[in-house]
């Protein structure tokens, strides 16, 4: 199979891969597949390339963005393919309910877990991809493990719950932590935390209160806050108001 087809395969698999090929300088046309698991095949004619179209590679699909880069005298196009991005959620709440409906609505993949399984089913969760109804260990084994693409949001307000899942999640690769409580709550969480022997730097982490602040009060605007702040995380942003920021409204990578 050529390297053009795999990585063709690889995306209507809905998996995750790069292709770098050389569109200046040396070798041009020459390529290089670069997969998720770090292994790679062919090459881009030299070494030096073969380092440099990995490393951007590397950054790249996790970034999940296609951009060309300048490598010495070539240039080269990085271009990825990944699966819509996840929202694994904690706590069969209303919230997570309207949270799973707005996620799906922007083209994310939710999924929902809760080991207490009169609350966490499939119909209170229609639009979940995963309804889980298992402690955070064995849900996060259910959905395959944590990446850097991974967003993991806790609404459950029950210290066992939300204890257990942040211990596993602020020490996984998971871009992004939030977890529900005002702020007397963060603080008598943080010390339970520092007491089960998480480090302060993990602690950091957290992005709590959970969300942007919007003034929500419904479920539905509180769903709105928190993916408003999971969509900025994930394209770099802070998340403040357009009209008073003097940057690219969209980046362009290629």
């Amino acid at each position: 199979m050529s390297l053009q087809s795999e990585f063709a395969q690889i995306a209507s698999e809905d998996g995750r891969a790069a292709l770098v090929t050389v569109i200046a300088g040396a070798d041009v046309g020459s390529k290089l597949l670069v997969r998720a698991d770090g292994s790679s095949e062919g090459g881009l004619g030299s070494a030096e390339l073969d380092a440099a179209g990995v490393e951007a590679a590397e950054e790249l699909l996790w970034a999940e963005r296609s951009e060309t880069r300048e490598a010495g005298q070539a240039t080269l196009f990085v271009d990825v393919v990944a699966p819509a991005p996840r929202l694994i959620v904690f706590g069969a709440v209303d919230y997570a309910a309207a949270l799973a409906r707005l996620a799906r609505a922007a083209g994310w993949r939710p999924f929902i877990c809760d080991p207490r399984s009169q609350f966490a089913t499939p119909e209170r969760f229609p639009d979940a991809d995963e309804v889980i109804a298992a402690w955070p260990a064995d849900a996060f084994a259910q959905v395959g493990g944590i990446d850097r693409a991974t967003y993991i949001a806790v609404l459950t307000h029950d210290p066992k719950l939300d204890d257990a899942a942040l211990s596993i999640a602020l020490r996984s690769e998971a871009a992004y932590v939030g977890a529900m409580g005002s702020r007397r709550a963060q603080a008598q969480r943080r010390e339970r935390l520092l007491a089960a022997g998480l480090d302060e730097e993990l602690l950091e982490r957290i992005a709590a209160p959970i969300g942007l602040d919007l003034g929500a009060v419904s479920p539905e605007e509180t769903a709105l806050s928190i993916m408003a702040e999971v969509v900025a995380v994930r394209n770099g942003r802070d998340g403040g108001r357009l009209s008073q920021s003097s940057g690219r409204i969209h980046e362009v990578g290629a």
